[in-house]
């Protein structure tokens, strides 16, 4: 019992380091500050600098899956439009969406 709650306290925690790393190399090898930035690199008009602390991880799934959706349902009409990422490997979205939680205001 004491092993499962220390998982979910684990879980509850900060993510892992290592997927973290490997998300921030997917939003560059991704190209997505086409469309974004982050700490003033990448293009202005789409600022991810605190939207770890607006999003939840389901939110940033499905941006990452169903932009068109997300963008209705937001009211965002920026152009281009985002495209889905849906194809990538799930491991590869869960690093992304844990890059985007930590993007937080310092």
């Amino acid at each position: 019992m004491l092993a499962a709650l220390m998982l979910t306290l684990a879980a509850a925690g900060a993510p892992d380091p290592a997927l973290v790393e490997k998300g921030q190399a997917l939003f560059t090898s991704n190209h997505c500050t086409l469309c974004h930035s982050i700490a003033g690199k990448g293009n202005p008009k789409g600022p991810l600098d605190t939207v770890g602390d607006k999003h939840s991880a389901e939110d940033f799934r499905k941006w990452l899956t169903e932009p068109a959706e997300m963008a209705k349902k937001a009211n965002a009409a920026r152009k281009p439009a985002m495209i889905s990422f849906a194809k990538l490997p799930a491991t590869d979205l869960d690093a992304l969406v844990a890059y985007l939680g930590t993007l937080k205001k310092k």
